[in-house]
């Protein structure tokens, strides 16, 4: 034992630390100062102490030649023997004998080094001074090996205890980014843990980046993840100041445009002439081939016009005006692979999101095809109904059998398989809908009410598909509903358009419009919503942009006919102005010179808004002449603001 110390009394806390200064003179030989300070170690500590590390290193050089495991079996045999015989307290280290000795000499032994103290850390004290003699940078280089050794042991400081890292890892995983910034600047040991790529590849999954991929693609989630915030904040400037690149679809040889329909940007367009043609925007390739129809014995002369087109991951569908319906798979080529006829014009076509599941509308009958397990199409359901039907929508997400939405005039019908008859749905008469659109769980659609004789405002019905239940009654406009969609936009959110110019967006959980747009001239015919930002179309042919949180229009595009058609994902828009009139008069649509007829067919648009694919100082182009003609005439150009230079 040390002698006692000397207590300052001019000190706060001077007793306790005089106690700690009495029980390290004890175990490693350290003296106390005159004021309760270490003034080293003791004669004696030093003496045990450059013997044990000389003794240390010889065996360290020893066990590195290779030549000590014969006698280290042989030591280890008779130190059991004897720690058998010792007392529990000697059993772990020597008294006179500093902890890290005692866990090397662990080490060196091959038992790993006995039980940790109490109190662990990353980094164990050392002396204040070290005896200095031979070999001392050896020294260091071992004990530096040894702290870097006690780093990597396996638990984790909590305040006051010590936790397993999987433990550790897993209180981690409920903090965010910041918090786990904040948490790498408390030690070395939380650094390690904070920046784990398990955390950090957690954190990308539920941002939605890269959802495709696994923890073991990449070797830095956290870089990957800021550089997909990185990427996002730039195409939301160049969305925001229309910075981009925009391309015409077109095709001379389909004469005027009949429908169009997108997914996951590819285009599928139909035209008077009755061909169908793709387009891939996401490879730029513009040149994809025709889809053919399947002609039957009596098909001679001309084609007739397509009604409607569908496109979803993995088919394609059009609908002619004679009822004949082709469904061509994307991965077989140009021929379909089902065909089908109506006795009547169809009026409504629809098509899964997934899978392959079609629907059409002709007269009173609703006709839903879908292959079997064996890959062959076949007619699942037929359900009769006492009216036309004007809009027809799969609900999405379905197992089992399908099942379908049709509104017909004043009547909302959902048509399942165990309910042949259908079960109506919405029923008021003389109140004809005027849109829908449906999700996984709900079908939303406009309804024109009596108006200003009743005092009765249009508005938006939400349906819960599963109860048949009405759940909320949105609007209070006097102009019609002429467009909803559901199924594209936020959880919680729907956006309208409606006859009187306006764009609305409706919370779900109230009844009231979050915000209202004055949009277009003639009516709003398309629109579409992602958390900040709403893409409107109208019937004069204005595609317009707005920032839903700052209630303001950012830019917007001129065509000449009405716009039918708006889909957009975080870095593409493709927008479909269609004529209504498909046979206009004073143009011989049977001519070949079909240049003279261009204000008549209508147009594709597709903007590009990509940091990939962006030119140098790209700025969307507002003319819209090609120039390449000897004539023209002024209908070719449409000027938006901001300004842009012709």
């Amino acid at each position: 034992m040390a002698a006692p110390l000397s207590r300052a009394p001019a000190l706060p806390g001077a007793s306790r630390n005089l106690r700690a200064a009495e029980r390290a003179g004890a175990g490693g030989g350290f003296r106390a100062g005159p004021v309760g300070g270490w003034a080293g170690p003791g004669p004696l500590a030093m003496a045990e102490g450059s013997a044990e590390l000389e003794l240390f290193r010889r065996r360290w050089r020893e066990e590195l030649a290779g030549g000590a495991k014969r006698r280290r079996r042989e030591e280890e045999k008779a130190e059991a023997a004897v720690a058998a015989e010792q007392p529990e307290s000697r059993r772990s280290a020597e008294p006179g004998e500093p902890a890290y000795l005692a866990l090397a000499r662990g080490l060196l032994d091959g038992g790993g080094g006995g039980a940790p103290p109490t109190c662990r850390s990353p980094s164990p004290a050392r002396p204040a001074e070290e005896p200095a003699g031979d070999g001392g940078g050896d020294s260091d280089d071992l004990l530096g090996q040894l702290i870097r050794d006690l780093n990597e042991i396996n638990e984790v400081p909590f305040f006051d205890i010590q936790l397993p890292y999987e433990l550790a890892l897993k209180i981690f995983q409920y903090l965010g980014k910041a918090e786990l910034g904040r948490c790498a600047q408390v030690s070395r040991t939380w650094k390690v843990l904070a920046e784990d790529e398990v955390l950090w590849y957690r954190l990308c999954q539920q941002e939605g980046y890269l959802l495709d991929t696994s923890i073991s693609d990449r070797s830095c989630w956290k870089l990957a993840l800021k550089n997909c915030r990185a990427k996002e904040r730039t195409l939301k400037t160049n969305w925001k100041n229309r910075i981009g690149a925009v391309s015409q679809l077109q095709y001379e040889l389909g004469k005027i445009l009949c429908d169009v329909h997108s997914c996951d940007g590819v285009v599928i367009a139909g035209y008077t002439s009755g061909e169908v043609r793709l387009w891939d925007t996401r490879t730029w390739d513009y040149t994809a081939p025709i889809l053919e129809p399947m002609h039957g014995p009596g098909d001679a002369g001309p084609q007739p016009h397509v009604s409607f087109v569908r496109i979803n991951s993995s088919l394609a569908v059009a609908a002619y005006e004679d009822g004949t319906v082709s469904v061509w798979s994307l991965m077989f080529g140009r021929e379909p692979i089902h065909r089908y006829q109506h006795n009547q014009r169809i009026q409504a076509l629809a098509l899964g999101a997934e899978g392959a599941t079609v629907a059409t509308a002709s007269g009173f009958q609703v006709k839903v095809e879908s292959p079997n397990d064996r890959g062959f199409w076949q007619t699942i359901e037929t359900f009769e109904i006492q009216k036309l039907v004007n809009f027809l929508n799969l609900v999405p997400d379905v197992t089992g059998s399908p099942v379908t939405v049709a509104a017909a005039e004043d009547v909302v019908y959902l048509l399942k398989a165990e309910d042949p008859a259908g079960k109506i749905l919405h029923s008021v008469y003389g109140q004809p809908v005027t849109c829908l659109d449906v999700s996984a769980h709900e079908a939303a659609f406009g309804v024109k009410n009596f108006g200003w004789l009743l005092n009765e405002p249009n508005q938006i019905l939400l349906y819960n598909l599963e109860t048949s239940q009405c759940l909320k009654k949105m609007g209070n406009s006097m102009g019609d509903f002429t467009c909803v969609n559901l199924q594209n936009s936020p959880p919680n959110m729907l956006v309208t358009g409606n006859k009187d110019r306006r764009v609305r967006v409706f919370d779900l959980r109230r009844s009231e419009s979050l915000c209202s747009f004055y949009a277009h001239q003639l009516g709003v015919s398309a629109v579409q919503m992602d958390d900040w930002k709403i893409v409107s179309g109208g019937e004069e042919g204005l595609v317009c942009v707005w920032d839903q949180r700052m209630g303001t229009k950012l830019w917007e595009m001129h065509a000449r006919h009405p716009v039918r058609h708006v889909w957009f994902n975080s870095h593409s828009l493709i927008t479909a102005n269609i004529p209504d009139d498909k046979t206009p008069r004073g143009a011989s649509i049977a001519d070949d010179d079909l240049t003279a007829h261009r204000k008549h067919r209508g147009i594709i648009y597709a903007y590009e808004f990509s940091v990939d694919q962006l030119a140098v100082e790209s700025v969307l182009p507002i003319c819209r002449s090609s120039y390449d003609e000897v004539t023209g005439y002024n209908y070719n150009i449409g000027l938006a603001v901001p300004y842009d230079d012709i």
